[in-house]
């Protein structure tokens, strides 16, 4: 494959109500490109420092590279895309392009996409590959590294415009970001410049960035099973060595490459990446025998059964169940949520995102009311082992904990779930710390107020 290749053809994959720009090009292993912040699949192929990459990448693999839905040739929705649609475009790309499992690239912001990718759908990732990213991106007082989020709001507020304007290539910042010698090349500004504009609005990066802030995906980390390579710049302005380092130790088994350089952009350590990505897909396997996953686990029941059996009396009450399951029948169907196991007057379900599981459960509720029935919910993402059409593991226990601790009407959700939920639009009121029955360490609760 040479620099003169032509490009080859954009396709849109469906994803929900929304198409996903993507192309195919290259032969051998299927390996998935997660865009950064911001991408533009045609005006990639005219320059920049993602072009030498992409093409020592097709000369060993099939690369699968898509513009993020709201950015670039992709559908551009009100909203800022939640992670858990963004690893449905990733599922709906690989779909489109015949790919039933893949090597999942994800860099600097498509690292957070990829890491939850790998871990929810693990039978679909023969490995996961960073470059350029960390978990969080924002500091917190067991997270000491970035700005903190007040100094990013406060940035952000002072932002006329986002960089899809003509940047100042003279400020510290900008240059420290970009790197050298790369930042002084004339070819290089004008294509950053139409890539910026073309890729998404300047309110669009702004609103990008403040979802950013709010991204959080350390709680799933250890459950990432499939074989990890991270790599990272030393003088990355961004990714600050030793997140990358603090990201490698939260893999189990993950590898880190460390770098030589400064600036964030790869352009100068493409051959390098490229022959460490190579060498990692042709050594690594996986035990495809591990029926460990990350989902998120829904519990509900109805509030003082034993007293609305006592009042309406057993035949009157066996109806009561059949519409109450009924209800919750429809609305699974609805959030494409799997019922596990029902016992009574409860069930278990499963979701691939926190926000379905949430969202039914309130439509649940909102369906029961009806039949004035008080029911409560629990939900927590965390890693299950699955047997046939079973699933355990302590995230099931910390899910029914968390639904016991809920009254009537209420959904009660785990701090990981509030984490991974950033941009849905759901409200939440923190509960505090909980020491749960059965659960060793206590964990951070709080009650989805709206969406």
């Amino acid at each position: 494959m040479t620099d003169s290749m032509t490009p080859p053809p954009v396709q849109y994959a469906r994803s929900g109500d929304v198409q996903i720009a993507f192309q195919v090009f290259g032969s051998g292993p299927d390996m998935v490109w997660a865009p950064g912040s911001a991408s533009h699949l045609d005006l990639d192929w005219e320059g920049g420092p993602l072009k030498p990459l992409m093409l020592q990448l097709a000369s060993w693999s099939r690369v699968i590279k898509f513009d993020k839905r709201g950015t670039g040739l992709s559908d551009r929705p009100g909203g800022v895309a939640t992670l858990e649609e963004r690893i449905d475009d990733i599922r709906a790309v690989m779909d489109a392009a015949g790919s039933t499992s893949a090597h999942i690239f994800g860099m600097s912001e498509g690292g957070s996409m990829a890491m939850l990718f790998a871990a929810t759908y693990p039978e679909r990732t023969n490995s996961l590959i960073l470059y350029g990213t960390k978990p969080r991106w924002v500091r917190a007082p067991d997270y000491p590294w970035g700005p903190s989020f007040a100094e990013r709001e406060r940035q952000l507020d002072a932002s006329a415009a986002g960089p899809a304007v003509p940047p100042d290539f003279e400020s510290a910042s900008l240059r420290r970001w970009i790197g050298s010698p790369i930042r002084d090349d004339p070819a290089f500004r004008d294509w950053f410049v139409r890539n910026s504009r073309a890729s998404l609005s300047p309110a669009g990066y702004i609103a990008l960035a403040r979802w950013n802030g709010r991204i959080d995906v350390r709680d799933i980390l250890p459950t990432i099973r499939v074989p990890t390579l991270i790599m990272s710049k030393v003088g990355d302005p961004v990714i600050e060595i030793d997140a990358a380092r603090d990201l490698a130790a939260r893999i189990p088994g993950a590898r880190l490459v460390e770098y030589p350089g400064e600036g964030h952009l790869c352009h100068e350590i493409t051959d390098q990446i490229a022959d460490e990505m190579q060498r990692f897909v042709a050594a690594e396997g996986r035990d495809s025998s591990d029926n460990r996953v990350l989902t998120t686990i829904l519990f509900m029941d109805i509030v003082k059964s034993t007293e609305r059996v006592a009042s309406l009396g057993d035949a009157a009450w066996a109806a009561a169940l059949q519409q109450f399951y009924a209800v919750v029948r429809r609305e699974l169907a609805t959030y494409h949520g799997t019922e596990v196991d029902r016992a009574g007057d409860g069930f278990l379900a499963t979701f691939d995102g926190p926000a379905r599981a949430i969202r039914c459960a309130r439509a649940i509720q909102l369906g029961t009311g009806r039949l004035d029935l008080a029911v409560r919910a629990g939900v927590h993402t965390g890693e299950v082992e699955r047997d046939g059409t079973a699933i355990r593991g302590l995230a099931v226990h910390v899910a029914a904990r968390i639904a016991g601790e809920a009254g009537p009407g209420e959904v009660l959700v785990s701090g990981t779930v509030s984490d991974l939920t950033a941009g849905a639009g759901i409200g939440f009121e923190d509960r505090g710390m909980h020491t749960l029955k059965g659960v060793s360490d206590p964990r951070r609760v709080l009650a989805a107020t709206s969406g």
